[in-house]
């Protein structure tokens, strides 16, 4: 029976992959892989064997129909990005609402995703939040921080680290100076990093040491 699973991968230390997720793996007669470079060294430390294809933002769109071609045929899919939780900020929306439209099984394993650690060890409420992923980077960046200027919710952002300073900049100008800021740098990797503070204080830490790595800004939402 064909179905679609979507399986996290981990965000860094490769212990926190689940053993259903690599069950499902080595089942499947097919997987999806952001960067057939990266999953398959992931592949490999789990002695998985199965069959993989590129599947990325870059290709996504054509690719849906014969995908959904294939599980219409019997074919059980994984997908699978770099790191994390596919179509969280990674591609794997698209084919999720075209298997759903085509009556397909879908089934999203829990597990690994960037934001929950972030978000829970912020110290900031997260009883309510919003996850707003990357900012624009030109067009509609100022419309979209005037508008989550209001927002009293807790607020995560995901950001590259040449791009943090600006960023954090803009919050000082847009939120305020004062507004708590936590900076979750590294996640379950050996320099795993959070820089909690004002708006101003973190600036003023990540002006000073340039970040590395991969990075979730958890921002507190106005009182």
């Amino acid at each position: 029976m064909s179905k679609l699973y979507l399986v996290p991968t981990p965000i860094g230390n490769l212990e926190d992959m689940t053993f259903r997720a690599i069950k499902v793996l080595k089942e499947v007669d097919l997987i999806l892989a952001e960067d057939t470079r990266t999953s398959g060294k992931l592949l490999k430390h789990y002695e998985i064997g199965t069959q993989m294809h590129s599947h990325h933002m870059h290709n996504e769109h054509k690719t849906v129909q014969g995908l959904i071609n294939k599980l219409n045929a019997g074919t059980t899919i994984a997908l699978i990005s770099d790191a994390g939780t596919p179509a969280i900020s990674d591609p794997g929306f698209l084919l999720t609402r075209a298997a759903i439209e085509n009556d397909i099984e879908v089934e999203c394993l829990p597990g690994a995703t960037a934001f929950v650690p972030a978000l829970v060890n912020s110290g900031l409420p997260n009883d309510k939040f919003v996850f707003e992923g990357f900012l624009p980077v030109k067009k509609g960046r100022q419309t979209r921080l005037l508008l989550l200027a209001e927002e009293t919710r807790t607020m995560i952002f995901y950001e590259s680290p040449h791009k943090l300073v600006k960023t954090l900049g803009h919050f000082c100008e847009y939120f305020g100076e004062d507004r708590q800021v936590s900076v979750s740098r590294e996640l379950t990797k050996l320099f795993e990093e959070t820089k909690r503070g004002t708006a101003k204080e973190v600036l003023e830490h990540y002006t000073t040491k340039p970040p590395k790595g991969e990075i979730v800004i958890i921002v507190g939402g106005k009182k």
